[in-house]
């Protein structure tokens, strides 16, 4: 069974999906697709999304909010990442960008040795499902600027902000 969640952020609603194995969707509720993502983890998994919480669901609502209260750098909710090969690899090349730091596309195509990917890591990036624990808000351009989030760049800006403010302590 795929349970889910809504709970509220400094930020917004946000709405979790967890199977017995781990999250495997993290997304605010205002984001454009996730009706598509919510059909794309079910045909992945086999299995039908309902309303309900598990271990998972609990640790993410909690961890989240130590994370907006800037008390947690890291966390420790198990993953189910879905999607292809190579998604899967940007997602884990993601999890390597240190809290407080920020890479551009080209930094993570370099890290899975393919300078020429920058186009296909930006796509994988915008089809991450987990997003904050998988940090894809820490991607930006090349020119320093900010760049695509699926959770909008003023949350994209607050979620850097207050990694750049807590990474010294």
């Amino acid at each position: 069974m795929i349970y889910t969640i809504r709970f509220d952020t400094k930020l917004g609603e946000m709405l979790a999906c967890a199977t017995a194995d781990g999250l495997c969707l993290l997304e605010f509720t205002d984001r454009r697709i996730l009706e598509w993502e919510f059909i794309d983890i079910s045909k992945r998994l086999n299995d039908a999304i309902e309303p309900g919480e598990n271990e998972h669901l609990k640790q993410i609502r909690a961890e989240i909010a130590e994370y907006m209260d800037g008390n947690r750098k890291v966390f420790n909710v198990p993953l189910v990442p879905l999607g292809t090969e190579f998604q899967q690899s940007v997602w884990k090349v993601l999890q390597q960008i240190p809290y407080g730091d920020t890479w551009s596309y080209l930094q993570l195509a370099n890290k899975i040795s393919n300078a020429n990917a920058v186009r296909a890591v930006a796509s994988a990036n915008g089809f991450n499902k987990i997003g904050i624990v998988i940090p894809c808000h820490r991607v930006i351009g090349s020119n320093g600027k900010l760049t695509g989030y699926g959770g909008g760049l003023e949350r994209k800006k607050w979620l850097l902000d207050l990694e750049s403010h807590n990474a010294l302590f």
